[in-house]
């Protein structure tokens, strides 16, 4: 976590504030509601919500915290194991019994959800280290990658699922058992709904889009199981196609959720954010004290924390220690405002002059 104040770094900015055409501006009076420079009645709205809301933005605390949402992490990864895993048994052992292909294929994908703890496991284990020379920036990526593989999991579940599928319906075979296959199949259905429901949880409060993806998986997960339902009334009838054609479903609800998890997944390996949250941090940086304009903002995930990089436009007029003062403040304003953001680069550029040189001219050449 580091504040910024010199102009001598290569940024794509130098020409969003070179021509003196700032994004946003407000007045330079306005004050922070809770993060002010000064006293007043403001400071001590400030500190009483310190008081009960401490908090502190040194580096120890900051790993502090990320080591707990790793651990919350790994926590729901291992109870999302046994649930699952218990649940994939139970079908097994019910398949071995009755032949059916729908319930083959529901029994697999719930196997296969559960050993995506695998991948997971190891993202969160990595997201603990700290970061090196060569990994500047740690090692939370790895939960990308996870989710990458836990993609290529859902894919190969429902490429299975869909060939037993048509395996069975050019080869019909008689099921048996419908009444433990009804069972397995509610059994399934409830062990997926609480994981899923759990893991979203997890995942959302910690920011980890791996651990969310999959407990969309697995909710979906828990709606095919009750198809296997469907696979049992219609055999229960005498509808002999009743098995694979249900099989057949299972695979294009599978197909459905692959296309979430991949959406999700796409979204977190490109950088991509809410615009909500930037819009956030926008208007957080321009409640400061002294910042006259937002320039550049950036934000990024990397793993389940996010990371800030922004430009904000001070007068020209400060001392290089006024500077430092609004940076640190915007830093302290992005840290409150946005949730799981534990790290903030400010970078503070001199507001142009009317018919004054470009600050960043010297940059210049660098543009493609």
């Amino acid at each position: 976590m580091g504040t910024e104040h010199a102009s001598g770094r290569g940024r794509d900015r130098r020409h969003e504030h070179g021509q003196g055409r700032p994004r946003r501006q407000h007045n330079q009076g306005r004050g922070h509601p809770e993060h002010p420079s000064g006293g007043g009645r403001a400071g001590l709205r400030h500190r009483a919500v310190h008081l009960f809301r401490p908090h502190s933005h040194a580096t120890a605390d900051k790993v502090d915290g990320a080591l707990e949402s790793s651990a919350q992490g790994m926590r729901a990864l291992w109870v999302s194991l046994a649930v699952l895993g218990a649940t994939a048994g139970v079908q097994a052992v019910v398949v071995a019994l009755s032949g059916s292909v729908a319930l083959l294929g529901d029994t697999v994908h719930n196997a296969a959800d559960a050993l995506t703890v695998l991948p997971l496991g190891v993202a969160f284990v990595l997201g603990r280290r700290a970061a090196t020379r060569r990994f500047t920036y740690g090692y939370g990526r790895a939960e990308d990658v996870a989710g990458i593989v836990v993609v290529l999991v859902i894919a190969a579940s429902a490429a299975f699922a869909a060939y037993a599928a048509v395996d069975r319906l050019f080869a019909p075979r008689e099921v048996g058992h419908l009444r433990a296959v009804a069972a397995a199949a509610v059994v399934g259905f409830l062990g997926n709904e609480w994981v899923a429901r759990y893991r979203i949880r997890v995942g959302r409060r910690i920011g980890s889009a791996a651990l969310v993806a999959d407990g969309l998986h697995a909710r979906t997960d828990g709606f095919t199981s009750l198809a296997v339902l469907l696979s049992a009334g219609g055999t229960a009838v005498g509808w002999s196609l009743a098995d694979p054609v249900v099989g057949l479903a299972i695979t294009a609800a599978i197909l459905l959720v692959l296309r979430d998890a991949c959406r999700e997944v796409f979204r977190r390996v490109m950088d991509g954010v809410d615009p909500a949250l930037v819009d956030q941090a926008e208007q957080a940086l321009l409640t400061v004290p002294g910042v006259l304009a937002v320039g550049e903002l950036r934000l990024r995930w990397i793993g389940h924390r996010l990371r800030a990089e922004t430009a904000v436009v001070v007068d020209g007029a400060l001392s290089l220690r006024e500077a430092h003062a609004v940076a640190v403040e915007a830093e302290h304003a992005l840290l409150h405002a946005v949730p799981r953001l534990t790290a903030a680069l400010v970078h503070a550029d001199p507001a142009p002059e009317p018919g004054g040189p470009d600050a960043h001219a010297a940059l210049a050449h660098h543009m493609p």
